[in-house]
Order: C-alpha cells, then structure tokens, then sequence
C-alpha cells in the first residue's frame, strides 16, 4: 500500500466523519487492500474483501464521498478486519 493509500486509510478510520474524500482515493484504496471491485447497474459498485460484500452508490454529480458514504466504508472496512494504527 502506497503512502496515499495509508493517508487515505488513516482518515476514513478517524473518529469523526470527514467529506472531502475523492471517490476514486477510496476505490483505489480497496484496490490497494486487495479488494475485488465491480461495476454494478448504475452507479452502485460491488467490493468484496476477506469474505465481506458489500454495494456502494458512487457519487455523482460530485467525485467526493458524503460523511454517511465514509461511515459505511469504514464499517464495511472494519468488518472485513482491516485495521490501521492511527
């Protein structure tokens, strides 16, 4: 995992929320995680990650996550046992 990646990781998993995340950063970084991501109808995109699915809405017409977007990516994060010492 790069340092972006790292950086990327560190604030989804901060105690508070943030929304000036890019959507791609964080596709990258599931990427990077080793996550099989696909394309679903629309704007939804699949991830999978040590056994833990989950569908995400792509955001559009802005490229940046809301806070309710981050707060589901960290929990799915977390349920699939990614950990970061912040």
């Amino acid at each position: 995992m790069n340092s972006k990646s790292k950086k990327i990781l560190r604030a989804i998993l901060q105690d508070t929320a943030r929304s000036d995340i890019k959507w791609n950063e964080i596709e990258n970084l599931l990427i990077s995680l080793g996550a099989e991501v696909s394309e679903g109808r629309g704007s939804r995109v699949r991830v999978a990650l040590n056994g833990v699915r989950a569908v995400f809405h792509r955001p559009h017409p802005k490229k940046v996550a809301d806070k309710g977007a981050i707060k589901s990516i960290k929990r799915f994060l977390l349920t699939a046992g990614v950990k970061y010492d912040l």
